[in-house]
C-alpha cells in the first residue's frame, strides 16, 4: 500500500505534509484521537493506518499504551502528490469537469452546473487514473438518459462518480464502500458540491449492496470482488452497468461472465492498453 523506501529526510511544505502511521490492529473509526493535525484513519482487515498533517509520535504511542491489542509497524513521512500517486490537474470527461484541489485550498465560489469539486483527502481516487476517467467518460455519454433514473455506486472511494452520476441528472445515487474514511470523504464532496441531496453515503460490502434497486450500477473495484459481483442475483436483475478495475487478464473473463448472463458490451474502453472499462446493458 505505501513504500516504506520514501525519504524520510525530504521536507514537504507544510500544507502538502503527510505523516501516515501502521499499526497492526483496528482502531474503530469513531474513535476520537486528540491531536490537532490528524487527518482521517483508514482501516483494513486487521491494521490502521492514521494521518496526520504534523508528526505524531507522542499521540500514536499513547494509543498503543491504551489500547494492547495494537502494535506500532512503521511511520511514512510524504507529501500528498506521492501519496496520490501524482498531482491531479482539471480535467474533462465529456460535458462534465473536474476540479480537483487539496485541503485548505478550496476553489472559490460554488461549482458550475457542470463542474465537479473533488478533494480526495487521502482516499485514493483524484481522477487521474484511466479506470475513473473511462467511468466518468461513459457516464457523461449516457448522462440525458440518467434524469429520474437511480445510480448505484459501488467502492465510491472519494464519490467522484456518484458525483457525476449526480451532477448529470441522477436525482437518487446511493454511494458504497467498505472503508468509513472513503464514505466520510464522500459525504464531505457531496456536501462541498451541493449534491448531498442527491447523494446517500454509506458504509458496506458491493457484494451485499448490490442488491439495492438501481437503474445503473457502477462499479470501480477490485477484480477478486468483481468476478463475484457479476454472477451474484442481485446484479443479474440489473439492466445496465459500467464496470471497470480491470487488466487485461481478467477483463476477459468478467466479459465472458458477462455474455454468458444475458449482458451485452455496448462499449468497452482501454486508452492505455492495460486497464478495461465495460459499459453492459440487457441490449
Amino acid at each position: 500500500m505505501m513504500s516504506p523506501e520514501t525519504d524520510r529526510n525530504a521536507q514537504p511544505s507544510p500544507s502538502d505534509a503527510l505523516f501516515i502511521y501502521y499499526l497492526e490492529g483496528v482502531i474503530h473509526p469513531a474513535t476520537p484521537i486528540d491531536h490537532g493535525d490528524f487527518l482521517g484513519n483508514w482501516v483494513e482487515e486487521h491494521s490502521t493506518f492514521l494521518f496526520f498533517g504534523s508528526p505524531a509520535d507522542d499521540t500514536v504511542k499513547g494509543l498503543c499504551l491504551s489500547m494492547p491489542h495494537l502494535t506500532f509497524i512503521d511511520r511514512y513521512d510524504m507529501d500528498y502528490e506521492q501519496w496520490q500517486g501524482g498531482d491531479a490537474e482539471p480535467f474533462s470527461a465529456g460535458q462534465l469537469t473536474v476540479i480537483p484541489y487539496r485541503r485548505g485550498s478550496a476553489p472559490e465560489g460554488n461549482p458550475g452546473p457542470r463542474e465537479i469539486f473533488l478533494d480526495a483527502g487521502v482516499v485514493f481516487g483524484n481522477g487521474a487514473h484511466p479506470t475513473t476517467s473511462c467511468c466518468l467518460t461513459l457516464l457523461a455519454e449516457i448522462g440525458p438518459r440518467l434524469a429520474g433514473k437511480t445510480v448505484l455506486d459501488l467502492g465510491t472511494g472519494t464519490g467522484l462518480l456518484a458525483l457525476g452520476a449526480a451532477r448529470l441528472g441522477a436525482p437518487r445515487v446511493l454511494a458504497v464502500d467498505l472503508n468509513h474514511l472513503a464514505v466520510s470523504t464522500t459525504l464531505t464532496n457531496a456536501r462541498m458540491n451541493k449534491l448531498d441531496r442527491q447523494i446517500l453515503a454509506v458504509q458496506g460490502r458491493a457484494e451485499e449492496m448490490v442488491h439495492a434497486a438501481a437503474d445503473l450500477v457502477v462499479a470501480n473495484i477490485h477484480y477478486d470482488i468483481m468476478k463475484q459481483l457479476v454472477v451474484s442475483e442481485g446484479f443479474l436483475r440489473k439492466n445496465e452497468a459500467i464496470l471497470s478495475g480491470l487488466m487485461t487478464s481478467e477483463a476477459r473473463k468478467i466479459e465472458k461472465r458477462l455474455t454468458l448472463n444475458g449482458f451485452v458490451v455496448a462499449s468497452h474502453r482501454s486508452p492505455d492498453g492495460i486497464w478495461h472499462t465495460f459499459h453492459v446493458n440487457r441490449g
